[in-house]
């Protein structure tokens, strides 16, 4: 069993600290960065999303604890944002520390989330996922997340090459 607990402000400046690089990561293995830019663009997105940091409007932080032990053993970010008629959770990101993968706890913290999206008078709860994470897409589709679009890319190389 999982709790999520809201982040303080120590725990969000390590949390957006390790984010920015593993997003920027993200981005260059799926393709759309370059390594070069990928930082650059990482840094960017965030401050476009939390120009008030942890305070900014309608976007909420979790550490993921361990119900037994509260050892820490990831970290959530969703936002209340309006789909059409409603208003639902975005999730941003969700990462679980490496030496507490494989154990359920990402399972658990997606159902414990949906409690905290109850408790926010959300309608539901949507995500994207990178197409290479294929291991993220096999639990979301576990869960009863369904596709609701795709979106593909393949490079053309120059001509001459």
């Amino acid at each position: 069993m999982t709790n999520l607990v809201p982040m303080c402000e120590q725990e969000y400046l390590t949390f957006s600290t390790e984010a920015v690089p593993v997003y920027a990561a993200e981005k260059v293995a799926s393709g759309e960065w370059s390594q070069e830019e990928s930082l650059e663009l990482a840094r960017k997105a965030f401050a476009d999303l939390l120009p008030q940091g942890i305070a900014t409007k309608d976007n909420y932080f979790f550490t993921i604890q361990d119900a037994t032990t509260t050892a820490t053993v990831g970290t959530l970010w969703i936002a209340a944002q309006v789909r059409g008629s409603k208003r639902i959770a975005y999730v941003y990101d969700v990462r679980i520390r490496s030496a507490h993968q494989r154990k359920g706890y990402a399972s658990q913290s997606f159902l414990a989330l949906e409690d905290e999206v109850r408790k926010l008078g959300l309608s539901g709860v949507a995500l994207h996922v990178f197409g290479h994470n294929v291991a993220a897409q096999a639990l979301y589709v576990k869960l009863g997340y369904q596709p609701t679009d795709i979106n593909m890319y393949k490079p053309v190389r120059p001509a001459g090459n």
